[in-house]
């Protein structure tokens, strides 16, 4: 599958292509001794929270500006699932990141987590978690969630209707008590 990758038409086999060409080490060379590189960085480096973070966004990111911009509308679904579980991926993480960031494969962990969330088949880790988790959870509780959320947002409007008028009826107070000192 690899191989298949590497002489595919795509960015990163134009890239090693283009390496190739000018060291003289075959593609597969390039992207292994990559691959191995970034996974040592990933357990050894300093920042390796950053890269591991950079990966589960950037290619998604532009992915999915791809997707919105083309006419097809599953792969918004398919783009739309992967940014749902990596926000419950990330909610979770911040709870759990002073545990778990010890542990010396921690950031290679949760890269190959997001790849395998992000990866172009169909049964990547969005579509499962998606499906066997995230779903069920949603179609349990949503009824609760839209009352809160409605509930919130008529709160929020009277309050924000409460304060404009105060703010106007202080502004119109402070106007007549400007205009009795001139």
């Amino acid at each position: 599958r690899l191989q298949n990758f590497l002489n595919g038409d795509n960015f990163v086999s134009r890239l090693l292509g283009k390496a190739e060409a000018k060291t003289g080490i075959k593609k597969y060379y390039l992207a292994t001794g990559s691959i191995c590189s970034l996974g040592l960085y990933l357990i050894f480096g300093y920042g390796a929270s950053l890269v591991c973070n950079l990966i589960g966004f950037v290619y998604p990111a532009y992915i999915s500006i791809k997707a919105i911009e083309s006419q097809d509308k599953k792969d918004d679904t398919i783009w739309l699932t992967y940014w749902v579980v990596y926000g419950v991926f990330s909610v979770v993480e911040f709870f759990s990141d002073i545990l778990f960031f010890w542990f010396p494969f921690y950031y290679l962990g949760k890269c190959c987590f997001l790849v395998w969330c992000m990866a172009p088949f169909s049964w990547n880790g969005s579509q499962i978690l998606y499906e066997r988790f995230i779903r069920p959870f949603f179609l349990k509780h949503h009824r609760t969630v839209d009352s809160v959320v409605s509930d919130l947002g008529g709160q929020a409007l009277n309050t924000a209707e409460s304060v404009t008028r105060g703010a106007i009826k202080g502004a119109v107070t402070q106007s007549l008590e400007n205009e009795k000192l001139k």
